[in-house]
């Protein structure tokens, strides 16, 4: 780093389809959802994160409430780079760093296309970084769950993030084999809405399909400690009268059904290519879940039942590719796997 290192400032970003966790100075000091809410005349932003979220569904015509990336990657140039350069200021806001040189970590899903990874890459620098390296999400959430990467055996991460779930094989610092899936939590979202739909005959928003997920979200229709009932309102299909529906956890499990049988074909898509040295590792070892998905409930239960084989929620799941590219970050020199 040399003589000049205190003018660099550094940061790790976690730049998810559904929260942009920053890191500086081994602290989480940005954990946002990334959303933005820009004015349509003037192309300005008017405020993002939790604020913006607020708004999303509630806007009139002259604001228009953006999430910049659509499974896991950037679907909005203009509006990720307002977003990136936006939590870049909150850090300012509660730090007071200031440096003329920023350097930044960040994480990108593994099956990024080249076009993709240009399109991080450039709004990263368009928002003000001088230097970028990047990290595949499967390899931070393994450092961040504290797995020894560089070890000669095999650690296997399922890592279910908003836009996509990573299913990788890790092994001496790189991916033996790996998967990317668009199967996660916002297609999670989406059958929860659909399934409302179809048998409450009521309309729900993106946000109400989120809450429901975190409050009765299940993976099994039989879990231990049940959560109670939740109670959700909204307007009738067709009447628009006002309806009010207990939602249980059965009727989730069964609702998202079919999106977790995609990502169990995934998951045994990968154990079918890995090499039978690092499948006994895995067997061993057992398979870990990360991201925020790996918090549904029973859903480390189905997958082990299924391939009998032991998954672990990792601990903090939602918080795990954000510590591994913080780590990431703080050991640039010693870690090939990071991408210019």
């Amino acid at each position: 780093m040399g003589l000049f290192s205190f003018l660099t400032n550094e940061v790790a970003v976690d730049l998810g389809t559904a929260n942009t966790i920053i890191i500086h100075n081994d602290k989480i000091v940005v954990d946002e959802p990334s959303i933005v809410a820009i004015d349509k005349k003037t192309g300005k932003l008017i405020a993002l994160g939790n604020q913006a979220r607020s708004m999303h569904g509630k806007t009139h015509k002259d604001i228009e409430t953006i999430r910049p990336l659509r499974d896991g990657v950037i679907a909005d140039f203009n509006a990720a780079e307002l977003m990136i350069r936006g939590m870049l200021k909150m850090i300012t806001k509660k730090s007071g760093w200031f440096a003329p040189s920023l350097r930044m970590v960040i994480c990108i899903p593994s099956g990024s296309t080249e076009v993709e990874v240009r399109a991080v890459r450039d709004s990263s620098e368009q928002a003000g970084a001088r230097e970028v390296y990047l990290i595949y999400e499967p390899m931070a959430a393994a450092i961040g769950i504290g797995l020894d990467v560089e070890a000669p055996d095999g650690s296997m991460v399922v890592d279910i993030g908003g836009g996509t779930s990573e299913i990788a094989v890790i092994s001496l610092g790189g991916i033996v084999c790996n998967k990317s899936i668009r199967t996660a939590g916002d297609e999670f979202n989406d059958d929860i809405l659909e399934h409302m739909r179809y048998a409450h005959n009521i309309r729900v928003g993106e946000r109400t399909a989120e809450d429901i997920k975190i409050n009765v979200g299940a993976a099994l229709s039989d879990i231990e400690d049940p959560p109670p009932e939740y109670l959700i309102k909204g307007p009738h299909q067709t009447t628009a009268y006002p309806l009010e529906i207990p939602v249980n956890h059965k009727e989730i499990a069964h609702a998202l059904d079919k999106s977790i049988t995609k990502l169990e074909t995934a998951i045994l898509q990968v154990l079918e290519e890995i090499p039978p040295e690092l499948y006994a590792d895995i067997y061993r070892k057992g398979i870990f879940l990360t991201g925020g998905g790996g918090l549904l409930r029973g859903l480390d239960k189905r997958l082990s039942e299924k391939f009998e084989i032991p998954f672990h929620v990792s601990e903090d799941p939602l918080h795990a590719v954000a510590r591994g590219t913080g780590i990431a970050l703080k050991h640039i020199d010693k870690f090939p796997f990071l991408m210019r």
